[in-house]
């Protein structure tokens, strides 16, 4: 949990050029159409619908936008049909990766994840290489709130863990499937979060140095630039230090 936490910094820059480069749209509306083809237009009943919609809203896309997809995905509009992929591999310093990939074309896509992890100094595992060190879990971050107000919410609202972090953010860990109502329970306690969203959480980590963070973080760049590519999982951990470095 740790690693997630020293990476939110990092993980928000990007999003940020992301959102910039217009490409954040693109894979939010990917996962809202993907996730309601799969299981159905109700985010009440559908826990990585409700997940996918409030990270788009967070995002500042339109209600008529996300309303569009979710429509197109549960087949109310024509709209190409994709599928889900998760690619795992090594990266530099021994690191940990999976790939959360939708697409139209199987080839083309394992083609440019595999490239991205050799070019990189890593390589493309088989299935379930990797996948027994990460548990899937909701996240709710906030950067600016009080630490007992949201400790007593959370707790009450059935979530897992509350872990505050060295500069004063809060991440509330709940069961991917309890996502939604741990959320709506914030929520009406007047907390607004910053971050919202059902992610991979690895359960170890691994420490990268001057040689390997530099070639790590270009694995990660590369792949997320990527068009098919959804979401970077990852235990790879840097330092504060050689992170105000990169």
């Amino acid at each position: 949990m740790a690693g997630h936490s020293k990476w939110a910094n990092i993980k928000h820059r990007k999003a940020a050029q992301d959102a910039k480069r217009g490409k954040i749209f693109t894979k939010l509306i990917r996962e809202l159409t993907t996730a309601a083809r799969e299981g159905g237009s109700d985010p009440s009943a559908n826990p990585r619908l409700r997940a996918a919609i409030d990270k788009a809203l967070s995002n500042n896309m339109t209600r008529d936008t996300v309303d569009r997809a979710v429509k197109r995905g549960a087949g109310e509009l024509d709209g190409q049909v994709l599928e889900t992929i998760i690619y795992e591999g090594y990266g530099p310093g021994g690191t940990a990766v999976m790939v959360e990939c939708m697409t139209d074309n199987r080839n083309r896509t394992v083609s440019d994840v595999r490239h991205a992890f050799t070019k990189n100094g890593g390589n493309l595992g088989t299935d379930g290489s990797v996948a027994y060190l990460f548990e899937k879990k909701g996240v709710i971050s906030y950067s600016d709130a009080d630490e007992e107000t949201v400790m007593e919410a959370a707790l009450e609202a059935g979530a897992d863990d509350v872990v505050v972090n060295d500069d004063g953010s809060i991440d509330v860990y709940t069961q991917w499937d309890e996502f939604g109502s741990v959320k709506d329970a914030l929520d009406a306690s007047g907390l607004e979060a910053d971050n919202a969203e059902v992610t991979m959480i690895p359960s170890t980590s691994a420490e990268l140095d001057e040689e390997t963070a530099p070639r790590f973080m270009r694995l990660i760049d590369m792949l997320e630039d990527a068009d098919d590519v959804q979401e970077v999982y990852h235990n790879g951990e840097i330092s504060d230090e050689l992170a105000d470095k990169l």
